[in-house]
């Protein structure tokens, strides 16, 4: 049987690292996802309302577990983007299709993403995500709630 070849990300672009980190949650593929992080071990991960994950082996793991329910019905939207020369910061929401007892339901979850400049090009270093809600938030509303 014919292995395939390893995903790589040379090359690519801070947005299309994005757009293969949400079409590997979209199809659930552990392969795919993992292209898209840096090799170091500093990357961090927060799921919605989960612990800070650190480290490219503890944050496959947490995607291997999470992918065990299935893919990752995600769409990404209202990015705002923060470049520099060496890293870009992507804020955005991510829309998931849930199951409620009323049936299928978009629910809205606040992320940050950071991509920094590497030796092997591009790398997404850091991905965190808010607990989600069953309203879409207002982004450009301001502060609820300073700290």
């Amino acid at each position: 049987m014919a292995r395939k070849p390893p995903i790589t990300a040379l090359g690519a672009t801070p947005d299309e690292l994005e757009q293969r980190f949400y079409d590997a949650l979209r199809k659930g593929d552990i392969e795919a996802l993992m292209a898209v992080w840096a090799d170091d071990d500093e990357v961090v991960c927060v799921h919605p309302g989960g612990p800070r994950v650190v480290g490219p082996a503890a944050i496959r793991a947490s995607f291997e577990a999470i992918f065990g329910n299935g893919p990752i019905p995600v769409q990404p939207e209202q990015m705002h983007r923060l470049e520099s020369m060496a890293a870009v910061v992507h804020h955005l929401m991510e829309r998931v299709q849930v199951n409620t007892s009323d049936g299928p339901r978009d629910a809205w979850v606040i992320a940050t993403n950071v991509y920094v400049q590497t030796a092997q090009g591009w790398r997404l270093v850091a991905h965190h995500a808010s607990p989600g809600s069953l309203q879409a938030p207002d982004l450009d509303a301001g502060p609820a709630t300073l700290h």
